[in-house]
């Protein structure tokens, strides 16, 4: 054991290094690239500010305060990706935060898809007399034979409920996993059956899971009704930031547990894949915050009201059919 730590540098085994340490070993190439990312995080927060003041005096309540939280997420991100960048001691509470604020980010989306369709009210009176396909990721996209499920109260509550509990539940972890960490109890590099971490991630990950299906099924069966409201492209982008600050950051901190990414004094695998993850997160979640600004920075036109008749509608259109239907019989 003593001859293979001998051949590891033994700044591939230290501590993150502090701010002022990273600033002092930048190079050239350094300097350049770590003062562009916090161009790019700093001009995304500018633009999400902007946007913020237009769409605070555009679009009238509630609707605008949903709106400011939905597009708040990427910018939010490479916000907390730059200090993570230049601070790579405070990465874990950084990468927690930005957690956080999208686990409120997933129940704000599908609030957002209710209130695109005018509300509750004006939600079950369109859709009151359907009934929802649940069979969608990501959780029972193989499972094409669950029921269809009536549009109720109880089911729009559910539904809610199901994207609540991960925003309230993602917070208390949060707090919990803070705690254990300044007591020395939470490691996320510990993969031992008696870590924290090991039972902690898990159990959120479940919670993810069951929180983005809700949204799944109200998206299903409202983007025909809202496409004019460009609700794919929306969705898009929601799935898009998903994907990229939760799968692709937990794929590159795989690979640097493993060793996979080279160690780079003073550097650590680990840190560096840390550093990474926040490097792509920033350039990432700026090209975001551009294309959500084309996506909400505009004026908001209600939807057609519903035809409260258009079912007696269809009824009279049956009965014609089958009486000339009769007709040519006779």
């Amino acid at each position: 054991m003593d001859g293979f730590n001998n051949t590891i540098d033994p700044s591939c085994l230290q501590e993150p290094p502090l701010a002022i340490d990273i600033i002092k070993q930048l190079d050239v190439f350094g300097i350049i690239l770590y003062s562009v990312l916090t161009l790019m995080a700093a001009l995304s927060l500018l633009v999400y500010l902007e946007e913020c003041v237009y769409i605070y005096r555009k679009v009238p309540s509630p609707k605008k305060t949903t709106i400011i939280w939905v597009n708040g997420a990427a910018p939010a991100i490479a916000t907390m990706s730059c200090l993570g960048l230049w601070i790579p001691k405070a990465i874990m509470f950084t990468d927690m935060t930005s957690a956080t604020y999208f686990a409120i980010v997933v129940y704000k989306f599908l609030i957002l898809m209710l209130e695109e369709c005018g509300g509750d009210e004006e939600f079950l009176r369109r859709f009151g007399k359907n009934r929802f396909r649940i069979s969608t990721g990501p959780c029972c996209c193989c499972c094409p034979c669950l029921p269809h499920v009536p549009v109720t109260r109880r089911t729009l509550f559910i539904l809610k409920l199901g994207s609540l509990q991960f925003a309230l539940l993602k917070t208390i972890f949060t707090i919990i996993s803070i705690v254990l960490w300044t007591n020395g109890n939470f490691d996320l590099s510990d993969l031992e059956i008696t870590g924290t971490a090991i039972w902690i991630n898990p159990f959120v990950g479940v919670l993810t899971i069951i929180a983005l299906w809700p949204v799944a099924i109200m998206f299903m069966n409202v983007r025909l009704t809202l496409r004019s409201q460009k609700i794919i492209p929306k969705y898009a982008m929601y799935q898009l930031v998903l994907v990229l600050s939760q799968l692709q950051t937990a794929i590159i901190n795989i690979l640097a547990l493993n060793g996979d990414i080279a160690c780079a004094p003073p550097f650590s695998s680990q840190i560096r894949g840390n550093l990474m993850s926040q490097q792509l997160l920033i350039l990432e979640m700026f090209i975001i915050t551009l294309v959500t600004r084309l996506l909400y920075r505009r004026q908001y036109d209600l939807l057609p009201a519903a035809d409260m008749h258009e079912d007696d509608n269809d009824e009279n259109t049956k009965i014609v059919l089958q009486c000339e239907n009769g007709d040519n019989l006779a």
